[in-house]
């Protein structure tokens, strides 16, 4: 595995023992809903994915195998998603995520996170390689079933609400509304699971910015100012980890805009 690129900011916020961790857990993991880990070394990885160290949590999710595979899959996307500067590279990782969480969710069918992770991969892959040829490519439909079986597992999963928002919001940017019916997308119900996301993680910065981008691409110039917002209200966020870190530093970003 070539040397990934460093979390650029301090991470000594996010650096934290079992005990913290244990503190923190359900606030941490409002988003993706994973159960505490009854496994040490599969602790240790998420400790080190908390503290922005993406490619030691990676492989330390992978050697402990069983839930430590939720850890690499999710260090290694956001990994890509954030920090990864070739975008080669950048494509082969969501790729090799998306092909090990569909392996994950095939051994374990009843894991939200090996079908939202696999979910996760393929929507970035999709946005890099652009939605129209994703969508040819049928990638569209393994995305949305995927999603959909893991908010079915799991109903408070708010990362797979905000997910399956942005693939409704998406398809209808890129290709149009009557296209997108043809793909199952529909915008009040994009609007309708981005607020759920937003009801179920209600101080996720990640969950505000994907709500004002779907905004904007469904309903256009008249949402922009609640758009705005939103945007204002993510960059406003106390990150209390590397991932929500890169979450904010992307909402402030945008408002520079």
């Amino acid at each position: 595995m070539a040397k990934w690129t460093a979390f650029p900011y301090d991470a000594d916020d996010y650096t934290y023992d079992a005990a913290a961790l244990k503190k923190h857990w359900s606030r941490l993991h409002a988003g993706d809903a994973e159960p505490w880990p009854k496994d040490e070394a599969v602790l240790a990885a998420w400790a080190l994915f908390h503290a922005g160290q993406f490619q030691k949590a990676a492989e330390a999710g992978l050697k402990a195998g069983g839930a430590g595979l939720v850890v690499a899959h999710k260090a290694q996307g956001i990994y890509a998603n954030y920090l990864e500067k070739s975008e080669k590279t950048k494509l082969a990782l969501f790729l090799e995520v998306a092909e090990r969480a569909e392996a994950h969710a095939e051994a374990e069918p009843k894991n939200p996170n090996a079908w939202y992770f696999m979910a996760y991969a393929l929507g970035r892959y999709s946005q890099g390689i652009s939605v129209a040829k994703a969508l040819a490519q049928g990638l569209g439909s393994k995305v949305k079933n995927a999603l959909e079986t893991a908010i079915r597992l799991q109903p408070k999963h708010a990362d797979a609400h905000i997910a399956l928002g942005a693939f409704h919001a998406e398809v209808i940017d890129k290709v149009g509304k009557l296209l997108g019916k043809t793909q199952g997308a529909d915008a009040a119900t994009g609007l309708k699971l981005y607020k759920e996301a937003l009801r179920l993680n209600p101080t996720s910065a990640i969950a505000m910015v994907e709500y004002a981008n779907g905004l904007v691409m469904l309903e256009g110039d008249k949402r922009m100012a609640e758009a705005e917002k939103l945007y204002a209200d993510a960059a406003a966020c106390t990150p209390l980890d590397a991932m929500e870190r890169l979450d904010v530093e992307m909402a402030k970003a945008e408002l520079e805009d």
